[in-house]
């Protein structure tokens, strides 16, 4: 929690976080001891504890400075294209990703241990599964069965979680043509579901 007075210099409190968000990342947050903040910070220690009276406190407000996964729909559908629309959606999650490469590597390192972490990641990923939907929707030009485009947003979503907590150790220029020309073609001819036994 952070407290307010006199003594509030947001440059102080911004160096602080951007050196936790560097350390955090290169050794985990169990490893960094607030004096090291302080120290990238060229603050005093007690001024760490003075924006963030826990260390967790710092971890908590890393998560509030995650971009917003949310897009216009307008930005990025073609109407009657979904592999274009799919395509351009996730060259946007790519490009506010890249935006917080640090950041994104930090929070996913700390998801198993920290509940807040865990939480922030799988509401993003819910995001991101959500607006697959509505644009593979919104791109189609007729009714596709529910299952189909739920089953589709999930593993879409998925493949992209998984390459943006990836994406400090393998700078790649893929914009994953093969996986959205594989949904979209699914989802342009589905196979037939066999009946259950």
């Amino acid at each position: 929690m952070r407290r307010t007075g006199k003594k509030d210099d947001p440059s102080a409190r911004e160096r602080i976080l951007v050196a936790a968000e560097e350390l955090f990342a290169e050794s985990g947050f169990d490893a960094t001891p607030t004096s090291r903040i302080a120290a990238l910070a060229k603050v005093p220690k007690g001024l760490v504890h003075y924006y963030f009276q826990r260390k967790q406190d710092l971890l908590e407000a890393l998560v509030e400075r995650l971009p917003d996964e949310h897009i216009e729909q307008s930005r990025v559908v073609v109407p009657g294209d979904v592999a274009a629309s799919l395509r351009r959606l996730v060259a946007e999650l790519d490009k506010r990703n890249r935006a917080s490469t640090l950041l994104s590597h930090l929070l996913w390192r700390e998801a198993d241990t920290h509940p807040s972490v865990k939480e922030a990641l799988q509401a993003r990923f819910t995001t991101v599964v959500d607006q697959v939907r509505t644009v593979i929707e919104a791109a189609s030009t007729g009714t596709l069965p529910s299952a189909d485009v739920n089953t589709a947003a999930d593993l879409l979503a998925l493949a992209v979680s998984y390459r943006h907590s990836v994406a400090r150790y393998a700078e790649t220029d893929d914009t994953m043509d093969r996986e959205v020309e594989f949904i979209a073609g699914a989802l342009a001819n589905p196979s037939p579901v066999p009946p259950a036994r």
